[in-house]
């Protein structure tokens, strides 16, 4: 299994909340595992309810079985410092720096340089080693920015490209694209059952693969219960509303104590209810042409069930056991996760 596993998504996917659950499925028998966020929103602070995050690697969870979790919030501001500082050991010239706001002025005239260090701080990571020759951690894994902004964030060379061809920036560009173009790097979608993510989703697979950029696999996210079965989801599918009131009424009288004697109260609650029925199963036949078109990109998928009440910290360990579980069934397999 690949070391960095880096995770983006559309908008309003659960990307944050999948790479958490990532992190904590990866780290699980004794593992210790990175969780590094480049967007600065502190999304995995408030996932794991706790104080916003510094610029340091700090303890965040302990996984199933005893692994680890760490936790880095990386700043552009504070990643130029240290990069100035290993460089051109400017020390105290970098705080002036700082204060004079250049900082501010670098990234934003050579986006590409803000690029190369959020991405050069997580290939860090990654090839850490001990004073015992051991990487400090298993695995890495990137919260990354959205789906449309993904490829240009991790191409680093391209970006820096008409920045600097000799010196330090385009060595440390050529030692990120090492890293993130290598079997050490999965890049992960997270994906809704819906066309707007789904089209998305194989929009990125495109560009990274041109790119020639290492793609992994697919979460969809968010994956509601089928209720009231197959044979009432393709009868929504196709207008066959009588054929979903039947499903239904099969339904209530199945969950309703006294079954088939209470038929009478089933027919009853049909009416209310089968407008939600409906709704229901239409949203699964549509998530079915969404399974199907994910199916198509040809990568590993992993499903996540949705979690009515939002997504807590006892949600997000569920969410990790349930991935792992995945993982694991895939090993078995004996197909790559």
């Amino acid at each position: 299994m690949s070391r960095l596993h880096v995770v983006s998504g559309k908008g309003g996917t659960g990307k944050t909340t999948v790479a958490a659950a990532l992190a904590l499925a990866l780290a699980a028998e004794g593992k210790r595992a990175l969780l590094v966020e480049v967007e600065g929103r502190q999304g995995i602070a408030q996932l794991f309810e706790t104080e916003a995050l510094p610029y340091e690697e700090r303890k965040i969870a302990v996984a199933p079985g005893g692994g680890e979790v760490y936790a880095l919030a990386i700043d552009a501001e504070r990643a130029l410092l240290d990069y100035l500082q290993m460089f051109y050991k400017l020390g105290s010239a970098g705080r002036a720096l700082k204060k004079l706001g250049a900082i501010d002025f670098a990234t934003t005239i050579a986006p590409g340089l803000r690029d190369v260090l959020l991405t050069g701080k997580a290939c860090e990571a990654v090839r850490r080693k001990d004073r015992a020759g051991r990487f400090t951690y298993d695995y890495v894994v990137m919260d990354a920015p959205p789906t449309g902004r993904l490829t240009r964030f991790l191409n680093v060379n391209d970006e820096v490209a008409g920045l600097a061809r000799i010196g330090p920036i385009h060595n440390q560009a050529q030692a990120v694209m090492r890293v993130l173009k290598s079997p050490e790097t999965a890049v992960h979608f997270v994906t809704l059952l819906e066309e707007m993510p789904v089209q998305e989703t194989a929009d990125g697979i495109a560009e990274l693969r041109a790119a020639g950029l290492p793609v992994g696999g697919v979460v969809i996210n968010m994956v509601r219960p089928e209720i009231l079965g197959e044979a009432a989801v393709e009868a929504a599918a196709n207008g066959r509303r009588a054929d979903v009131v039947h499903a239904l009424a099969h339904a209530l009288e199945r969950t309703t104590p006294g079954g088939a004697r209470r038929t009478g109260l089933a027919e009853q609650l049909v009416d209310p209810l089968l407008e939600q029925a409906l709704e229901h199963t239409e949203r699964l036949a549509l998530e079915h042409q969404g399974r199907a078109e994910v199916a198509r990109f040809g990568l590993p998928t992993y499903e996540l069930r949705l979690l009515g009440d939002g997504v807590d910290l006892a949600g997000l360990y569920r969410m990790a056991r349930e991935l792992r579980k995945q993982f694991t069934e895939r090993s078995e397999q004996g197909v790559s996760a």
